[in-house]
């Protein structure tokens, strides 16, 4: 540096923070990743455990919560610049972190935390909860990883595996059992004839992938019916390739219980099909809604057809407003 020049602005510090849980996790650092995409910053993900049921306990009874947290939760002082935390598990360090850093830190929570928003700085919730506030900023969906330079390295990984499969390439995204939703068998062989024929008429390919909530006999029915057609079924051995699905998918199909999937597909601005499971929630029937408006996604009627939509970046919006947010804060200190 010449003597002329001036040092730039010290990265931010951010925390994302979470139970450890792979889909509440990637809600905290995918807005985090989002925020350091924007402004130089340095992750650190957190893990938070308690010790016995104290993590059960409503977040006004966890007295002292920081001496109930497992030595590896690691959740002491220096404290971040801003700290972005998922989940009911992260609640009771969320409300007290602004005492604890003296309100240096800024504390944003995602999801409804389901206590008043003005106990953090920032409450970015699905718009499907219908929560309001002048420190609450709504958006469709979940944040989530997903970015175009991810899809490009992830399918750089699988790409010999699925650069000879035939087009159309239909990723398949495999939720299961909620407290909404469920897939039992019956609902699975209908799903798997729904997905085949329309694949065997078009000389299609089918990359598909179940999650840790797909009921194992559903899993291997699917897999058992569909294992003659062109594609990928990942089995959950070795790396996955759920980006690499995303960046290679013509289509992608995503079952109606996952939040996350459907955001994250819809971010790719390929065509979106909601595949109907057993169960209903009004909360989600109201997100499909809010991404038929914005043009992502259709429900599926058993055959494949395109459209265009401007790509669903819904984690970019929240992330400009932590920043914007946060400036604005720190030029009236």
């Amino acid at each position: 540096m010449s003597a002329n020049q001036t040092p730039g602005p010290e990265p931010l510090t951010i925390w994302a923070v979470s139970d450890g849980r792979a889909g509440i996790e990637a809600q905290a650092v995918g807005l985090a990743e989002a925020i350091a995409r924007k402004r130089p910053a340095r992750i650190v993900v957190k893990r938070v455990g308690w010790k016995g049921r104290t993590g059960r306990l409503p977040w006004w009874l966890a007295w002292l919560p920081r001496r109930w947290l497992t030595p590896e939760s690691e959740i002491t002082p220096p404290w971040p610049d801003l700290w972005v935390a998922a989940g009911r598990a992260t609640l009771p360090l969320s409300i007290r972190l602004k005492k604890w850093s003296g309100g240096k830190t800024y504390v944003v929570q995602i999801q409804d935390p389901r206590v008043p928003a003005h106990m953090f700085d920032l409450v970015i919730p699905p718009k499907h909860d219908r929560l309001t506030g002048d420190n609450v900023v709504p958006i469709t969906g979940s944040p989530h990883r997903v970015s175009q330079g991810r899809l490009d390295t992830e399918y750089e990984k699988f790409k010999d595996a699925i650069e000879a499969l035939p087009r159309p390439r239909v990723a398949v995204l495999l939720g299961g059992k909620s407290k909404a939703f469920d897939l039992p068998v019956e609902r699975a062989a209908q799903m798997a004839h729904e997905i085949q024929l329309p694949l065997e008429q078009e000389g299609g390919s089918l990359l598909m992938t179940f999650s840790r909530r797909t009921p194992e006999p559903a899993r291997a029915l699917l897999a058992a019916r569909l294992r003659d057609v062109p594609g990928i079924i990942w089995d959950g051995e070795g790396p996955n390739p759920y980006f690499a699905f995303l960046a290679a998918a013509d289509y992608i199909l995503v079952t109606e219980d996952s939040t996350n999937m459907a955001t994250e597909a819809a971010s790719t601005g390929k065509p979106v099909f909601i595949l109907k499971m057993e169960g209903q929630s009004v909360k989600f029937r109201l997100f499909h809604e809010e991404l038929e408006r914005q043009g992502a996604a259709r429900p599926y009627g058993g055959a494949f057809h395109g459209w265009t939509y401007e790509p669903v970046d819904e984690t970019g919006r929240a992330a400009a407003e932590v920043l914007a947010r946060m400036d604005a804060r720190k030029a009236k200190a």
